[in-house]
């Protein structure tokens, strides 16, 4: 059972390119792209769900790809993977942690499960999560906490900084405290953030709570103020499926003047473009 797989985008939002094949016949598969592992407890039943894979080291090919680990219907565990590109194919060759991972969800947030961007502004990679298991009452389920790291330093844990609000900014010491002052949003989906040339500030791309939604929000930095959502497509559902997952193609145009956005309806990838004005 494959739970995630990596695939190349080319130049047309409508054709990809799937990695990581196996053998079977007479079609083949996609493996799974963060392994499972037994000795530490995984079986084929846990679920890695992965948002970006970001940049770490361009000469090297290098990158980070942070995942949550679910067991059924238990987040146990957010971490991260280092990427390497291996016979033009990115390849996860390490997870980061004694266990296979770095934060715990049954205490801390669960960085990465929303969005991970590497800055195009600054040399840090940013992380959005939702709050640690034991929230469990709405509203507070739907706050989105953050965290950054230096690129270079993505794969060391202690160089991690937190989001404790606009009082006490960035901190090294993980946030304990998650409530609306600590939180950067509030009820997206899993989505991307690019930077927009051409409105000079960063969007998140999301399919909202609000039925199946494509919205964007905008910021003039990564931890915000984000902006309300503002609606710009609505899917209409595939044999009454769930839709989600927001992911933007900003390299298809890079003067930011459109944008191209592909997102998941029940188990069909779907792609619109908008134009702004």
């Amino acid at each position: 059972m494959v739970r995630n797989a990596v695939s190349a985008l080319t130049d047309d939002a409508l054709v990809v390119r799937d990695l990581h094949l196996n053998d079977d016949e007479p079609v083949p598969h996609q493996k799974q792209f963060t392994p499972f592992r037994e000795e530490w407890g995984e079986t084929s039943q846990f679920g890695f769900g992965g948002t970006s894979i970001c940049e770490v080291d361009y000469e090297e090919a290098v990158g980070a790809v942070y995942f949550l680990v679910n067991d059924h219907e238990n987040y146990r565990s957010a971490g991260v993977a280092r990427v390497e590109v291996i016979q033009g194919v990115p390849t996860i060759t390490q997870r980061l942690g004694d266990r296979g991972w770095w934060w715990d969800c049954s205490e801390v947030a669960k960085y990465g499960d929303i969005a991970a961007y590497r800055d195009v502004n600054s040399e840090y990679i940013y992380i959005w999560g939702h709050p640690p298991n034991w929230v469990t009452e709405w509203p507070h389920t739907e706050y989105i906490y953050q965290a950054r790291v230096k690129a270079a330093d993505a794969f060391n844990l202690d160089a991690y900084e937190y989001w404790w609000g606009r009082e006490k900014g960035w901190r090294t010491e993980v946030l304990t405290e998650h409530n609306s002052e600590t939180a950067v949003m509030w009820g997206a989906g899993q989505g991307q953030v690019v930077y927009s040339e051409y409105f000079k500030c960063y969007v998140y791309v999301h399919l909202n709570l609000d039925g199946p939604k494509v919205a964007l929000r905008t910021a003039p930095k990564p931890e915000g103020p984000w902006s309300q959502d503002k609606e710009v497509y609505e899917a209409t559902p595939i044999d009454g499926g769930f839709v989600y997952a927001g992911v933007a193609y900003p390299y298809l145009d890079e003067t930011g003047k459109t944008l191209t956005i592909a997102y998941t309806n029940n188990n069909h990838t779907q792609v619109i473009k908008v134009t702004f004005e």
